[in-house]
C-alpha cells in the first residue's frame, strides 16, 4: 500500500510539460512569491498540496495554479496570468 501511495503523490505532483525540471525548480518560489503577494492584499491563503493555492473572495473559493498562472473560481474570470488574477481582485474589491 505504501508503494502505491508514493507513485500517485509522485504522479500527481508532476505535470506531462517538456520541461520538468524547469517547473521543479520554479513551482516553489511562485507558489511563495504568489501566496505572500495575495497575503499583502489581505486574503487567507491556504496551500493545496506542491501545486495550487486556495483562498476566498467574495464568499467563494478562488483556486490558483502558480506555475500555469491559470486561475479559477466562481467570483471572478477563469484566466491565466497572476497580474491578470491581482487586477481583477483589486479591481472587484
Amino acid at each position: 500500500m505504501a508503494i502505491l501511495e508514493v507513485f500517485i503523490q509522485k504522479k500527481f505532483k508532476m505535470s506531462n510539460r517538456l520541461d520538468q525540471g524547469r517547473e521543479e525548480r520554479l513551482q516553489p518560489k511562485r507558489m511563495k512569491n504568489c501566496k505572500a503577494k495575495l497575503e499583502q492584499l489581505g486574503f487567507e491563503v491556504e496551500q493545496a498540496g506542491d501545486i495550487q493555492l486556495r483562498f476566498t473572495f467574495k464568499g467563494s473559493v478562488i483556486s490558483f495554479w502558480p506555475y500555469s498562472g491559470w486561475h479559477s473560481g466562481k467570483t471572478i474570470k477563469d484566466g491565466r496570468g497572476f497580474l491578470n488574477l491581482l487586477k481583477q481582485l483589486k479591481e472587484q474589491k
